[in-house]
């Protein structure tokens, strides 16, 4: 128990005096994560929008497929991008394999689906409320698309957090591609892993509180935004 208190109040002394190394770490962690979120929402929001307004043959299946891809294991993703970005790989040329170039594409493939599917089911629900009104108005495919991802602001709001979510707690494809480099591909989750294999508790510990308060930060920010996406939403 004495063990444990001594690395909690180690683990703080990094976070309020600026630790350099920890520094790094969060720096890294948040441009992998925040880069990830940022590709998954550009691709998955429309992309849900499109399976939620669009009718066509085999959408049924894209959208299980899509589902099915919100559990995706993470180290089968790691494994299936380390092929793809291996000497021998397909993608070997570009050079990605333990850059954080990688570890932003293990993270995109992994909070894609939950995004998208996420919108898709958001959306959907806006259409039945408004697809009436926007066919009257004649509005075009383009047109319905565009209003109801607008309308659906802070559904939209709520797929992005739980994207970070996800960002910020993996693990197992970002160790795969990235490596856990020092000083190169090592971000937090990783980091915490290996501190404590190695029964360094204090950085794991103060990792850990970084990694909690940023989560409590970004739902605190998503808390306010959401009143404020509600009232403009339909105050017209």
């Amino acid at each position: 128990m004495e063990d444990i208190a001594t690395s909690f109040a180690e683990a703080l002394r990094l976070v309020l005096t600026g630790d350099a190394e920890l520094l790094q770490v969060i720096l890294l962690s948040l441009r992998v994560s925040l880069s990830a979120v940022a590709l998954a929402c550009l691709i998955g929001m429309p992309l849900g929008a499109v399976l939620a307004v669009l009718r066509f043959p085999g959408r049924r299946v894209l959208v299980l497929v899509l589902n099915a891809a919100m559990g995706l294991p993470p180290v089968v993703v790691g494994l299936a991008l380390y092929m793809g970005f291996s000497r021998a790989g397909p993608l070997g040329a570009l050079g990605l394999l333990y850059t954080p170039t990688a570890m932003i594409v293990a993270q995109t493939v992994l909070v894609t689906p939950i995004v998208a599917a996420l919108s898709r089911a958001a959306i959907a629900e806006l259409m039945e409320e408004f697809d009436e009104t926007l066919r009257a108005l004649r509005a075009t495919k383009g047109q319905r698309i565009a209003t109801l991802l607008w309308e659906a602001r802070p559904a939209l709001l709520t797929a992005g957090l739980a994207g970070m979510g996800r960002a910020f707690a993996e693990v197992g494809a970002v160790m795969i591609v990235g490596g856990n480099i020092d000083h190169v591909t090592r971000v937090m989750t990783t980091a915490i892993a290996l501190e404590t294999s190695r029964g360094e508790l204090s950085l794991a510990l103060g990792l850990g509180l970084v990694l909690l308060s940023l989560s409590l930060v970004l739902n605190a920010a998503a808390l306010g935004l959401r009143p404020r996406a509600y009232g403009v939403a339909y105050a017209r």
